[in-house]
C-alpha cells in the first residue's frame, strides 16, 4: 500500500510530507492513520526533535477530505478530529508550509499548526457548505480564533476562495514568500526556532495552549503555578554569550 505521509529528520527538524499528489493530497482514513502514528512518535521524541514542518508534494497542499472515500469506511466521529488535536498539542512548534490549494480539511490541518507559511500560489477556502457538510476537525473554533469571527463567517458561509495576499492581510498566513521561495522561508524560520532552547519553546507552546481563553489574572496564576524552571543548558548558553562579550 502506498504511503500517504512521508517523514524525514535532519538536525533536530522533522518534516512530514503529504504524498498523495494524484489526489491533491486529499485526506482519507489511511492518511489520518499514518499521520496519527507519526505524531505519536514525535510526541515521545522531544529529546532529539525540536521543530516539525508539515508540507506537501505535488501542485497543492491539500484539497481536504477525500469525498470519494466517504461512506466506504465506518464513521468514527472522534478519530480524525483526535488526530488533528494531537497535531495541535504536539510539544514541538509546528510549521505548515502551504502552496497551491489549501481547502477545507486541508485548512483545518494547517490551522492546527503553530505557524502557517505560504507562497503566492496558495489559495484557501472552507467548502463545507458547498457539500452540505459541517466542519468537525476544528474549523469553526481555530479559524475564528486566528482571523476573527466576521472574517471566519465570510469564509465559512460563502465557500469563497481567497488568495495568498488576502490570507496574509487577514492574519491567516504568518509569512508570505514569493513563488519558489517557500522552502527557504520555512528553513529560515525552522532554523531560528531550533537555535533557541527546546525547553523554552516547548514551555511557551504548552503555556499558551493551557491558558487560552483564561482571564488575565487566571492566566498569570496558572503561569506561576506551572512555571517549568530554567533549561538544563541555561548556564551553558549564558556562558557562551559572556565568552563572546
Amino acid at each position: 500500500m502506498t504511503q500517504r505521509i512521508l517523514r524525514e529528520d535532519r538536525d533536530g527538524l522533522a518534516t512530514l510530507t503529504l504524498d498523495r499528489p494524484d489526489k491533491l493530497n486529499a485526506l482519507d482514513t489511511q492518511a489520518f492513520e499514518e499521520l496519527g502514528t507519526h505524531l505519536a512518535a514525535l510526541a515521545g521524541q522531544t529529546g532529539r526533535i525540536g521543530c516539525v514542518v508539515l508540507r506537501a508534494n505535488g501542485r497543492g497542499f491539500c484539497a481536504g477530505a477525500d469525498l470519494a472515500a466517504m461512506g466506504k469506511a465506518p464513521i468514527d466521529s472522534r478519530f480524525k478530529p483526535g488526530v488533528i488535536d494531537r497535531l495541535a498539542s504536539l510539544p514541538q512548534p509546528v510549521i505548515a508550509a502551504v502552496h497551491g490549494a489549501c481547502y477545507t480539511g486541508g485548512l483545518e490541518l494547517a490551522l492546527a499548526c503553530d505557524f502557517i507559511l505560504a507562497d503566492t500560489t496558495a489559495r484557501f477556502a472552507d467548502t463545507h457548505g458547498k457539500w452540505g457538510l459541517v466542519g468537525a476537525w476544528g474549523m469553526g473554533q481555530r479559524l475564528s480564533r486566528r482571523i476573527g469571527q466576521p472574517a471566519a463567517k465570510r469564509m465559512m458561509m460563502t465557500a469563497r476562495t481567497i488568495d495568498a495576499a488576502e490570507a496574509g492581510s487577514l492574519g491567516l498566513v504568518d509569512l508570505l514568500a514569493e513563488q519558489g521561495g517557500l522552502d527557504a522561508a520555512v528553513a529560515s524560520l525552522a532554523a531560528e526556532i531550533l537555535a533557541n532552547s527546546r525547553h523554552t519553546n516547548f514551555a511557551v507552546k504548552r503555556m499558551m495552549r493551557e491558558t487560552d481563553g483564561m482571564p488575565l489574572a487566571a492566566g498569570l496564576a496558572h503561569e506561576h503555578y506551572r512555571y517549568p524552571g530554567q533549561a538544563p543548558d541555561h548556564q551553558e548558553r549564558v556562558a557562551r554569550f559572556t565568552k563572546k562579550a
